[in-house]
């Protein structure tokens, strides 16, 4: 069992910057196969970043070169910096782990960006 707990969300105006924590328990292994998607309202979840099984990052392009995404293994937690927000970044954020085929979703975030 893998539990996740994302923290972070808010309301934020365009151009600013917010950091979303992940916070994995459980049966984890390792912190790969583990990242970000978003749905915003109306829309089908998106990937936003993650690692993939091989360590390295993938992010979606609407995000490259706005958003980063880390990881502090001793702590168990995943990292989603987001820079340069803008309004079709408004969305509820989730955090997601695979662990053996099975992909764990935290409850999410939301997060604003308007003026």
């Amino acid at each position: 069992q893998v539990e996740l707990v994302e923290s972070g969300g808010g309301l934020v105006q365009p151009g600013g910057s917010l950091r979303l924590s992940c916070v994995a328990s459980g049966s984890i292994f390792s912190l790969n196969t583990m990242g970000w998607y978003r749905q915003a309202p109306g829309k089908e979840r998106e990937l936003v970043a993650e690692f993939t099984n091989f360590g390295r990052t993938n992010y979606a392009d609407s995000v490259k070169g706005r958003f980063t995404i880390s990881r502090d293994n001793a702590k168990n937690t995943v990292y989603l910096q987001m820079n340069s927000l803008k309004p079709e970044d408004t969305a509820v954020y989730y955090c997601y782990k695979e662990r053996s085929g099975i992909r764990y979703w935290g409850q999410g975030t939301q997060v604003t960006v308007s003026s």
